[in-house]
């Protein structure tokens, strides 16, 4: 419902409740009179004359002549403003007379007939009356009939002085006079006379004064709450819609509130109106026989008229309100809407942002898995907002649908929604088409690689002396004939069907890539042909013996990045008729990108920080030119550029050669099954240092002060290396298993390592120690500022010492807090290892907090009532293990095992206590090696006797004020 509507129902109601109770003629009330109603001069007792016409009585009074003339001018006009009822028939259900109201106006038309009962008064009294209704009497006037007074003197004085006086009276009316009430009974039926009257009509004034007052007090009630809702439509329609959500919440909780006072107050009117409804039509009710007299019929007709006019108005007020409701939630659904369009939709257009910035295909196998990682995760961060924006879009649907008043607002977002949803999801699909066929490509060329490593590393390990006969040239020749089978396994390409298939995605770098490696093919592929070709030469020829050759250790070739000696690595005498065979195969892959190779140092991880080298004299020089800070800078770098190198080379010389077919019989099956336990996740390692550390410690040379904030930043990326020092345990088992294995000495020979696997399996270890010892040796510098003054400048500075380093120096601060994290990851790598070698350890272990300190002991267990100290001695203590964290203590049985260092003890979980159900009290005067531990409950108590130095875990005592020494 419109408000214009609204607001023309409520004045409708209004209007009626003002002609109901003749408002705009009489604006007095009962309650206004009430005082000269009840006096009873005059009555309305609801009789008519035969042509429908009010009859008002007035019955004798002794203080008539005393009435005021505006109290007589207030009662008339009340009484011929009522309007009056005309009964009709009584065809209705019993009880019930059809009735039909006269107006104040349709009553005048008709005019009033007036009763004047003065039997026992004067002719002074009838006098008073005709000279007061002659002179205020509001209505037209029919009869006037008047009862002379019964005395005969008093009546002969009545009738000579109406006869002298009439023409004062200025009557136009008859004025008939009687001489009893049964000659007033010729003249008006004795059902609408009243009993005093003679009639049958019953009439009670004083019920007839608290109906009227009822009655006119509840209409005007019913007007005072339709202009209140009047007042509180024209409000509401004169609002404003908020534009942000909190403003509509309060708006519509504001409205809501009011509207449920208005509501409240309906609910009590439409009660009390029934209410007031059931009284008048109580006698009724409780008789069946009696009848409603006239004045009831026409309270209930009025009451009924005003009940259906509020029922009006509350349905008026429901429907408006319900519209204007669904208004402001519509308003609050479309605020809620845009606010999470805006959102869903910024975030969207950022990950399409960050999709299109992430245009990199990878140069490896191993590059490209790590970006489908990173795009993976990417993806995943955009599940979310993927799915809150297609959420969003069938909410905006659903809007439509219920014909929001925004329908063409929410239209346009909701397709824009879905075009983004589309978008993104669509490049996603795109990017993993792109990487994927990234990773096959780079797939296929290692495979291609590694066949051509493969084929080089069988010509160059065919010994010369082995192709004397005919037998060792045939044994080569199938040697190769197998050998080239194994490229339909590896389903090598041609260069034409390579480029058709990923002809969309290759990119300048990896083309000369492909191209190298397919080059790479071919002339690995001709030298098998001129291979094959000089085999069978030499075999047909039938030649003197030839001496051996064998390519040169230092040169020999390597699986991964091959490197083939020059022919020029044989001794003189060495060179024999099949010389072009040697020379002409393998020096042809000398011409390869000097990118390709690279050598291998034989030297162990453990010395990688340089500190035995002799450096040259020019380095230095440059090196006492550079601030301390950036010499300690430069050393991190060096070592870390030989830190990636030496992890690169495990990655090449003994993880990936693990897949090549050829060396699958050098690998024993325990080693095939637990190849990842045995490296756990170094290539996580590399891929951290290669691609993201090492760049970020390279912009430290010019800024050594964001070396702290470089470790900083990458502290949860650090915390690989605990996942790699808990895997080292089991790591540790494999390689005891199987460090005999030949596959072992194999890769250890082609990469020229003096050391065993395993010695450069602790390299990350070390390398965490060198980035604790290299931040000590940054921290133990004076000041910030002495870490960048060049030594020159201090040499000419008048303050040589400089100024000293204060505590609160950010610089200072931050490289604190790096080292500070640096030592909480080494001790929680220690904690890893420590913990991996125990066996049977939950997995909940980590809720008793950090571990603080460790060591073995001796240990009685004494059951209540069961022991007596003094019984100690009496059996042998068993031997534990116990690791003390900061929440709770943690029993292991020790067991001796024999390893390659001899007998090693090996640890297994027993049980673990929290620290808060336990009690420890120190034995012994003169010793702290020994104390008891007891369980609050009292039932178990131990004993322990340290027999091994407990090592600390961090420099801090027991926690809950317990001191273990």
């Amino acid at each position: 419902m419109a408000p214009q509507e609204f607001t023309r129902r409520l004045a409708t109601v209004i209007t009626y409740v003002d002609e109901i109770m003749q408002q705009e003629i009489r604006p007095l009330l009962a309650v206004d009179i009430i005082e000269q109603l009840h006096r009873q001069f005059a009555i309305l007792s609801g009789g008519q004359g035969k042509d429908g016409a009010p009859i008002i009585t007035f019955p004798e009074f002794v203080g008539f002549k005393h009435i005021s003339h505006e109290d007589f001018l207030n009662v008339m006009t009340y009484l011929t403003s009522i309007p009056s009822i005309s009964v009709a028939d009584k065809a209705d259900p019993p009880h019930r007379t059809r009735v039909s109201f006269l107006n104040s106006v349709e009553a005048a038309s008709i005019g009033f007939i007036i009763v004047i009962d003065r039997r026992r008064d004067k002719w002074s009294s009838i006098k008073a009356s005709l000279t007061r209704i002659a002179v205020a009497f509001p209505g037209n006037l029919q009869l006037i009939f008047i009862l002379r007074p019964s005395c005969f003197i008093q009546r002969t004085f009545t009738d000579i002085g109406i006869k002298f006086y009439r023409d004062e009276f200025k009557m136009k009316v008859p004025i008939i006079m009687l001489n009893s009430i049964s000659d007033l009974h010729g003249y008006i039926d004795k059902s609408q006379l009243t009993e005093d009257l003679g009639g049958t009509l019953e009439y009670r004034h004083s019920q007839w004064i608290n109906h009227r007052t009822a009655i006119e007090n509840f209409a005007l009630a019913l007007k005072t709450t339709a202009q209140m809702l009047q007042t509180f439509g024209a409000c509401l329609a004169t609002t404003e819609l908020p534009r942000s959500v909190p403003s509509s919440e309060d708006l519509l909780m504001s409205h809501t509130r009011q509207r449920g006072q208005l509501q409240d107050k309906l609910k009590l009117l439409g009660k009390q109106g029934a209410t007031l409804l059931s009284c008048i039509q109580e006698p009724a009710t409780k008789s069946p026989s009696s009848k409603l007299n006239l004045n009831e019929l026409e309270n209930v007709a009025t009451m009924e008229r005003l009940l259906v006019q509020l029922d009006e108005t509350e349905k008026a007020f429901c429907q408006f309100w319900s519209e204007h409701h669904l208004k402001l939630n519509q308003c609050l659904q479309l605020q809620h809407f845009e606010h999470n369009f805006c959102e869903v939709k910024l975030t969207l257009k950022n990950l399409l942002a960050e999709q299109a910035e992430f245009t990199d295909i990878g140069d490896s196998v191993m590059h490209v898995e790590q970006l489908l990682k990173e795009y993976k995760k990417l993806e995943g961060e955009g599940q979310e907002p993927l799915e809150k924006a297609q959420l969003l879009a069938v909410i905006g649907d659903q809007l439509i649908q219920s014909h929001h008043y925004a329908m063409d607002s929410i239209r346009p977002r909701c397709t824009e929604l879905r075009h983004l949803c589309d978008d993104f999801i669509n490049e996603n699909k795109k990017k993993h088409e792109i990487l994927e066929k990234s990773l096959e490509l780079h797939r296929q060329l290692d495979k291609v690689s590694q066949w051509c490593d493969a084929g080089i590393y069988l010509l160059a390990s065919q010994a010369v002396d082995k192709c004397q006969s005919r037998e060792g040239v045939d044994i080569a020749l199938n040697d190769i004939e197998t050998f080239l089978d194994t490229a339909k396994e590896y389903q090598l390409p041609s260069p034409k069907e390579f480029y058709s298939e990923f002809e969309l995605i290759l990119t300048l770098d990896v083309k000369a890539k492909a191209q190298k490696v397919l080059q790479k093919l071919g002339d690995v592929q001709e030298i098998f042909h001129k291979r094959q070709m000089s085999l069978m030469k030499l075999a047909a020829r039938q030649t003197r013996p030839v001496q051996p050759v064998a390519p040169h250790p230092e040169s020999s070739p390597k699986w991964v990045s091959p490197k083939i000696s020059q022919p020029s690595a044989l001794a003189p005498h060495q060179k024999t008729s099949e010389e072009p065979y040697a020379e002409a195969d393998l020096s042809s892959l000398g011409k390869e990108d000097d990118e390709t190779k690279f050598e291998v140092k034989n030297e162990e991880i453990l010395e990688s920080s340089h500190d035995g080298e002799n450096p040259e004299p020019e380095q230095l020089d440059s090196s006492k030119n550079l601030s301390p800070s950036r010499r300690i800078v430069c050393d991190l770098l060096e070592t870390e550029e030989t830190y990636i190198k030496e992890i690169k080379n495990i990655i090449d010389g003994y993880i990936i050669p693990m897949d090549f077919i050829w060396l699958k019989h050098l690998i024993p099956d325990v080693l095939q099954n637990n190849k990842d336990f045995l490296f756990g996740n170094i290539r996580e390692l590399y891929e951290f240092h290669n691609r993201t550390f090492l760049k970020e410690l390279e912009k430290c040379i010019e800024n050594p002060e964001l070396l702290a904030r470089c470790f900083l930043k990458r502290k949860e990326d650090l915390q690989i290396y605990f996942k790699y020092h808990k895997n080292l345990p089991r790591a540790r088992a494999i390689w005891q298993e199987c460090q005999d294995c030949t596959y072992f000495g194999v890769c250890q020979r082609q990469l020229g390592h003096t050391l065993p696997l395993f010695k450069y399996l602790r390299g990350p270890s070390q390398r965490l120690i060198k980035y604790q010892m290299l931040l000590k040796d940054l921290l133990d510098f004076e000041s910030p500022e002495d870490l960048e003054m060049d030594p020159r400048d201090l040499e000419g500075s008048s303050v040589k010492n400089g100024p000293k380093r204060t505590k609160e120096s950010a610089f200072s601060a931050e490289l604190q807090q790096a080292l500070a994290m640096l030592e909480d990851l080494i001790k929680s790598c220690e904690l890893a290892v420590d913990l991996a070698a125990v066996t049977g350890c939950p997995d909940d272990i980590g809720k008793l907090g950090k571990l603080l300190m460790h060591g073995s002991f001796n240990v009685w267990t004494i059951q209540k009532d069961r022991y007596k100290m003094k019984d100690l001695i009496r059996f042998k203590p068993s031997q534990r293990q116990i690791y003390l964290f900061e929440r709770g203590i943690v029993f292991c049985k020790i067991r001796m095992e024999p390893s390659d260092q001899g007998l090693s003890p090996h640890y297994s979980f027993k049980k673990s206590i929290k620290l808060m159900t336990l009690s420890i009290r120190q034995l012994g005067r003169r010793s702290n090696r020994k104390f008891e531990i007891a369980h609050q409950n009292g039932l178990e108590k131990y004993i322990l006797q340290m027999f091994m130095r407990m090592k600390r875990m961090a420099d801090k005592s027991p926690p809950n004020g317990h001191k273990l020494n």
